[in-house]
């Protein structure tokens, strides 16, 4: 039964990565309006999944002094590997946009693949908890799958070939997911650990990431309405509470 809610869940975040083709018909200012928006309901996920789901189910395993190091560790390791992974981003207005792409590939899969052993061990440690998460990785997953699919385009890609390519990429959760259930032993026994670990993660996502996005904004009008979507992610997440009880 586990198994089923892991690779369901695995798969259906998997397959957000096929959102990208709705952009194609988006004209580029109304595509930008709607990112901004998904951008704040993702911060808002992302902060309520950490603070409202993984931190207190960790700190109900681990003593509150290891629960907030691990979280420590966690947002220390997602400012490495984004330091590691700066390629990403252009630098002094050039990009090697070749590369990129399938560096960008690279980079997705492992992190999919990571999510999807963060999804196996929250599933483990309840149902309820599974739920939370993915929906929080589901709802990082949009905008970043839509920014994904148009840096393939971008990068010469055809619109079919960067579909394959970003949903082989988003598949690796599925395997993430079905390896962390196999293994389930070592997860269950590293998922005190591994939930303040990601939640550190997320916190980082959210913070260093997605809000700062927020405030570059020069509009009030969006700005605010994307922080008011900020919020209804927060409270999301905090209604998703009330399933683990």
């Amino acid at each position: 039964m586990i198994l089923i809610w892991i690779i369901s869940s695995t798969l259906i975040i998997s397959f957000l990565s096929l959102v990208g083709v709705f952009t194609l018909a988006i004209k580029e200012d109304l595509l930008q309006r709607m990112l901004l928006l998904l951008v704040g309901f993702s911060a808002g996920a992302l902060a309520g999944g950490a603070f409202l789901h993984l931190l207190p189910e960790s700190l109900e395993q681990l003593k509150p002094g290891e629960t907030f190091i691990y979280a420590l560790i966690g947002f220390t390791l997602f400012f490495l590997l984004e330091r590691l992974f700066h390629w990403r981003h252009c630098h002094e207005g050039k990009c090697d946009v070749h590369a990129f792409t399938y560096l960008n590939l690279y980079g997705d899969g492992l992190h999919n693949f990571i999510d999807g052993l963060v999804i196996a061990a929250s599933f483990i440690a309840s149902i309820p908890l599974g739920i939370a998460t993915s929906m929080a990785v589901a709802s990082h997953e949009i905008p970043q799958e839509i920014g994904d699919f148009g840096v393939l385009v971008y990068g010469g890609f055809s619109k079919y070939k960067a579909l394959f390519f970003n949903l082989l990429s988003a598949l690796t959760a599925v395997l993430g997911g079905v390896v962390g259930y196999y293994l389930s032993t070592t997860i269950s026994s590293l998922a005190p650990m591994l939930l303040p670990i990601t939640a550190g993660g997320f916190i980082y996502i959210s913070a260093s990431d997605l809000i700062p996005e927020l405030h570059k904004e020069k509009n009030n009008f969006k700005a605010n309405f994307a922080f008011l979507l900020f919020v209804l992610g927060l409270i999301f997440m905090w209604g998703m509470t009330f399933l683990e009880h």
